[in-house]
């Protein structure tokens, strides 16, 4: 049977971080063998964790920066790059995050991707259970967003911008 490697992104908050540390290390059989990137500090101490469980596995991570200071940004750029299909970002609902627009960015370019995207538990429990978490077949429908980057493609904008300036330059003179 062909073995199944993913990308997974692994996030929390910092009320969340144990919850995920515990959810990783119950599911970690399901987990080896995967590609994991993870925002700095979440990221050191998951590894941390398996490690101790399994010290025999070599784990196949990318520490990004934390969070705030740029992580959730370099994340994101692994899902745009595809590197990623999966993220399991557990966040915190009863806190204020300072970062809260690179969170918001973060959700809208799992969207966008149509990666498989949870902030909780619960969910994330009900995606590694599913059965297409392993189906080497599964592969995620990447949407076509060719008629949004073509959107100029027949429009005469850059034209129009030069005559547009030209036509200023001459009043100026």
């Amino acid at each position: 049977m062909k073995q199944v490697s993913r990308g997974i992104g692994l996030v929390a908050h910092d009320a969340m971080k144990k919850d995920l540390i515990e959810w990783v290390l119950w599911n970690s059989e399901l987990l080896m063998g995967h590609k994991f990137y993870c925002t700095g500090t979440t990221g050191t101490l998951i590894l941390e964790a398996l490690t101790k469980k399994h010290p025999e596995v070599e784990w196949d991570f990318t520490i990004l920066k934390s969070g705030p200071l740029g992580g959730d940004q370099q994340m994101g750029s692994r899902i745009v790059e595809g590197q990623i299909d999966y993220l399991f970002f557990f966040t915190d609902p009863m806190t204020l995050q300072p970062h809260d627009t690179d969170v918001k960015a973060l959700t809208r370019l799992a969207g966008v991707e149509n990666i498989v995207f949870c902030c909780n538990r619960s969910t994330a429990d009900h995606i590694i259970s599913s059965p297409l978490f392993m189906d080497p077949e599964y592969e995620r429908i990447h949407p076509d967003y060719s008629g949004y980057t073509k959107r100029f493609q027949n429009k005469s904008v850059v034209t129009e911008a030069v005559e547009s300036v030209d036509k200023r330059k001459k009043r100026q003179k």
